[in-house]
C-alpha cells in the first residue's frame, strides 16, 4: 500500500514540476488563503488537526473525526473591492475511519464598465469563479501516517467567457502524539480545464508545499512553520523598483541570493492557547513580505494577527493581514458546531 502511495506521489511530482506561480495559469483563486486561522498563521497552514473544519480545504489529509458535524462559514475583504469566501462541513459515518468532508469556495470580483476598441461603452459586466470539493482521509494500515484526497469541480465566469475544470489534492500527514509533532506534505491543483474561455487550454495553479507544527511541552503555544511553492526554484524574480545606479549612470539589478531565495519559500506562524476557548494568532509570511515591500519605508508587509473565541456552540475569528501601506484584509469566520 505504501509502496503505491509513493509511486503516484511520484507521478504527481513529475507531471507539473516545471509549474510557475503568480498569473500564469487560470483558476488562480485556488490557492487564496481558505480560513481567518490559516491567514493568521502566515497564509498557508497544513498541520492543525483539530476541530477547524476548514483545514480539509487544503490538506485533505487533516480531514478527522473532531471534525463531525461542524459548519464554518469564512468571508474576506479582499484587495480592490473583490470578496471571497468559503464554507465547509465535515460529517463522520463510522467513529474510527469514516469522516467525510464538502467545501465551498468562490470569489466576486465584482463589476466593471466595459468598452470596444474604439473607446465606446458596452455596459457593465461581472466576473466571479467557484470551487466544490469532496474530501476524505485514510490512516494508512497501523501507522502514524494518514493520506487524503480532495476532488473538486471548479466554475469560471469572466464577462462572457465561462470555463469549467476538474482538479484533485492529495495531502500526506505525520503525527507523533509523544511529542506532539506534526508534518504534512501537500499536492494541490492535479487537474485540467474540460471547456476553454476561448479556444486556449491554460494549465492550473499547481503547488507543492511542506509543513512542520508542534505543541511546545511546557507553553501553551503551537509554532508552525510552512515551506511553500516547492515545485518552483528559484522563486525570487528582481525587482525592478530596488535597481541601483553607480555614479555613471549604469543599473545593476537587485540580486537575490540562495539564503534569500529559501526564505521567500518560507512561512512562520505561532498560536497561543491553540486548545482553549480564546487564542491569539501570529504570521509572517517571507515571500509576500519581500515582494510587497517599499524601499526605505516601513510598512509591515507580510505580517498577520488574528483572535478566535469560543461561545457555546460558536467561534468567531478575525484577521487583518498587512500587504501594503495602501492595502490589507480583513478575514472573518464563524464555525458551528451542529452537534
Amino acid at each position: 500500500m505504501l509502496k503505491r502511495i509513493i509511486t503516484l506521489i511520484c507521478l504527481c511530482f513529475s507531471t507539473s514540476i516545471f509549474a510557475q506561480i503568480g498569473g500564469e495559469h487560470t483558476y488562480q483563486f485556488l490557492n487564496l488563503i481558505s480560513s481567518p486561522r490559516q491567514a493568521a498563521l502566515g497564509g498557508k497552514v497544513l498541520t492543525n488537526i483539530d476541530y477547524d473544519v476548514t483545514q480539509g480545504l487544503f490538506n485533505p489529509a487533516a480531514i478527522n473525526v473532531e471534525m463531525d458535524n461542524q459548519l464554518a462559514l469564512n468571508y474576506t475583504s479582499y484587495l480592490g473591492g473583490i470578496g471571497y469566501g468559503t464554507a465547509a462541513y465535515a460529517y463522520t459515518v463510522d467513529r474510527r475511519t469514516q469522516t467525510f468532508h464538502a467545501g465551498v469556495t468562490y470569489i466576486n470580483y465584482g463589476s466593471f464598465d466595459g468598452y470596444d476598441e474604439q473607446g465606446n461603452a458596452t455596459g457593465s459586466f461581472s466576473g466571479g469563479e467557484s470551487a466544490l470539493s469532496f474530501g476524505h482521509s485514510r490512516q494508512i494500515g497501523y501507522s502514524d501516517f494518514y493520506l487524503g484526497g480532495n476532488l473538486k469541480l471548479i466554475s469560471s465566469k469572466l464577462e462572457q467567457y465561462t470555463s469549467l475544470g476538474a482538479a484533485v489534492d492529495f495531502g500526506l500527514l505525520y503525527i507523533n502524539d509523544y511529542l506532539d509533532f506534526n508534518a504534512a506534505l501537500v499536492v494541490r491543483n492535479l487537474g485540467t480545464q474540460i471547456t476553454t474561455y476561448a479556444g486556449l487550454q491554460e494549465s492550473l495553479p499547481f503547488e507543492i508545499s511542506f509543513g512542520m507544527s508542534q505543541r511546545l511541552e511546557n507553553v501553551p503555544i503551537r509554532w508552525h512553520v510552512t515551506l511553500e511553492n516547492l515545485q518552483q526554484w528559484p522563486i525570487a524574480r528582481p525587482n525592478p523598483a530596488r535597481a541601483i545606479s553607480n555614479l555613471s549612470g549604469n543599473q545593476s539589478s537587485e540580486k537575490v541570493g540562495f539564503i534569500g531565495q529559501v526564505i521567500r519559500h518560507t512561512i512562520i506562524g505561532a498560536e497561543l492557547f491553540p486548545e482553549g476557548g480564546f487564542n491569539i494568532r501570529l504570521g509572517y509570511n517571507f515571500r509576500r513580505g519581500e515582494e510587497l515591500r517599499i524601499v526605505d519605508q516601513r510598512n509591515f508587509s507580510g505580517l498577520s494577527a488574528g483572535i478566535s473565541i469560543k461561545m457555546n456552540k460558536m467561534r468567531f475569528s478575525y484577521t487583518h493581514a498587512k500587504y501594503t501601506s495602501a492595502a490589507n484584509s480583513n478575514f472573518f469566520g464563524l464555525q458551528i458546531d451542529l452537534n
